[in-house]
């Protein structure tokens, strides 16, 4: 019974770890991700954040928690809009006359015939 009781309280204790550690790892993140916040600033915090972790952590959690949140939002947003505007820049089809441009080239170089020419400079007009 007494070994039960063990694992149950070991895994407990690594439960609160992880969460601890996740805490922490997102500490971090917001604050080299804060752009106001000076260099001395962040240095002081990650000094408080290794030697008195636990009262450090949950201070910048009630102080600066909700600005955690807004920069978090403010980096997906960007990360979206500039994930959005590669894939619009990739898949942007050609136009008519840049696809039939490509087609007279490739027929110029022999890589294709004129058949194949002509269906798909029909294929680009439709």
């Amino acid at each position: 019974m007494d070994g039960f009781w063990d694992f149950f309280w070991f895994l407990i204790w690594i439960f609160l770890f992880m969460a601890y550690l996740i805490v922490l790892f997102q500490i971090l993140t917001d604050l080299f991700r804060d752009v106001d916040l000076s260099g001395w600033w962040k240095a002081v915090w990650v000094f408080f954040l290794i030697f008195v972790p636990m009262l450090t952590a949950l201070i910048y959690l009630i102080a600066r928690g909700r600005g955690m949140a807004q920069r978090s939002m403010s980096a997906a947003k960007e990360a979206k809009s500039a994930t959005d505007d590669y894939i619009k820049s990739v898949a942007t089809p050609a136009s008519p006359a840049d696809q039939i441009a490509s087609a007279k080239k490739l027929l110029d170089e022999g890589t294709i015939t004129p058949e194949e020419f002509a269906s798909l400079k029909a294929k680009a007009l439709a």
